[in-house]
């Protein structure tokens, strides 16, 4: 990390230093010092459908460093809080994997590690996050860049004009953080943004130049969505009142990532306001697809056992409530198959991009 300059106390260092002083005042009273973290889980959310949004609630856990169960997680967080402090102070960003391995260390005369694998330290940067209700990027803390957008939008990043109308079918890579003062939206023609579960379709569409045709914007995060790319298909929403579709595939795990896209994560709870797209469609593989696109049974995977039991746990989802979902979801347990977006081709490389999709936004087929 660079060297440290003088910098003004912002809001954000207070707030990590005022835990510094949590744990200074317990030891001159001889107490035990105890953080109350936010829980962060399906207990501790609600859907409120007027808003459309999964929200948390105000269900907290106390964590202390005497009690033996909690000791090494309180002291994870000291050690996180001290490195976002550090970054703070020398107005730096930095990834998450480097904030792992600023705070990984083994203890003096032990064989213990602060911390064995990333897997312990992320969770540990969100349960700040909450607490101090300070984002990730107020924390100065970014993912890995695994996004991917090409179409009618031109950004100003860092000073550079780029437009994603030409970059060729690469496209632009999203970075982690797009909030404006990073990321500014100078201009945006598009009619929707096509949000693609998978990096395979977004080359399809991409390649194929079904942006142009269609005069929208192709956005993929790789899987699941990061934040910085949600947080940006929120901002074009929000700014440019685009209407935003979401092609998964037709599994369990394509009809979570959609209500992620739509209604916020049970984990991200806190962020649904920010992120969550409540309008947003679902345009991706239906149960009822197979059979009018006249796909043949053979492209479909057999359920297997984690399958039927997400897809169950989603039908007791509040956000899956309505009758048009509980059928979709319903018809895939009955049916016994998933598909994947990838079988289209079995119908012809581009059935995707020439036949599907145009259909589907003509005839207006999707959920909501």
């Amino acid at each position: 990390m660079a060297q440290t300059k003088p910098k003004k106390n912002g809001a954000v260092e207070k707030k990590l230093v005022g835990m510094a002083d949590v744990v200074i005042a317990a030891a001159q009273r001889a107490k035990d010092p105890t953080f109350a973290i936010p829980i962060r889980a399906l207990s501790n959310v609600s859907f409120n459908p007027r808003r459309g949004l999964i929200e948390m609630g105000d269900k907290k856990q106390a964590r202390s460093f005497f009690n033996v169960g909690m000791a090494k997680k309180f002291m994870q967080t000291m050690l996180v809080a001290d490195a976002l402090s550090e970054l703070q102070r020398a107005d730096l960003t930095t990834s998450l994997r480097e904030i792992y391995y600023r705070t990984k260390h083994t203890i003096q005369d032990s064989h213990e590690n602060t911390f064995d694998t990333q897997d312990e330290s992320d969770p540990i940067i969100e349960d700040l996050e909450v607490s101090l209700v300070a984002l990730r990027e107020e924390l100065h803390v970014r993912a890995e860049n695994s996004g991917s957008i090409v179409g009618p939008v031109v950004f100003g990043d860092d000073g550079d004009r780029v437009d994603c109308a030409k970059l060729g079918k690469g496209g632009y890579s999203v970075p982690s953080i797009v909030e404006p003062e990073y990321l500014e939206i100078r201009r945006c023609t598009a009619d929707f943004v096509l949000l693609v579960e998978k990096g395979t379709q977004w080359n399809r569409l991409s390649e194929d130049k079904f942006w142009r045709r269609y005069n929208c914007v192709l956005l993929t995060g790789n899987g699941q969505p990061p934040r910085g790319v949600r947080r940006l298909a929120r901002r074009l929403h929000e700014e440019y009142k685009l209407p935003v579709y979401v092609l998964v595939d037709n599994d369990p795990w394509g009809y979570y990532i959609y209500s992620v896209v739509k209604q916020g994560s049970i984990n991200l709870a806190f962020e649904s306001q920010r992120m969550a797209i409540p309008k947003a469609k679902f345009i991706g593989l239906s149960s009822a697809d197979p059979e009018q696109y006249e796909l043949p049974r053979n492209v479909g995977i057999k359920l297997n056992e984690k399958d039927v039991t997400r897809a169950k746990e989603l039908l007791n989802y509040r956000w899956f409530e309505k009758p048009a979902w509980q059928q979709e979801i319903k018809r895939m347990l009955t049916n016994g198959l998933k598909y994947e977006l990838d079988a289209l081709a079995n119908k012809d490389f581009q059935y995707l991009t020439k036949k599907y999709l145009p259909r589907k936004l003509k005839e207006k087929d999707w959920l909501d």
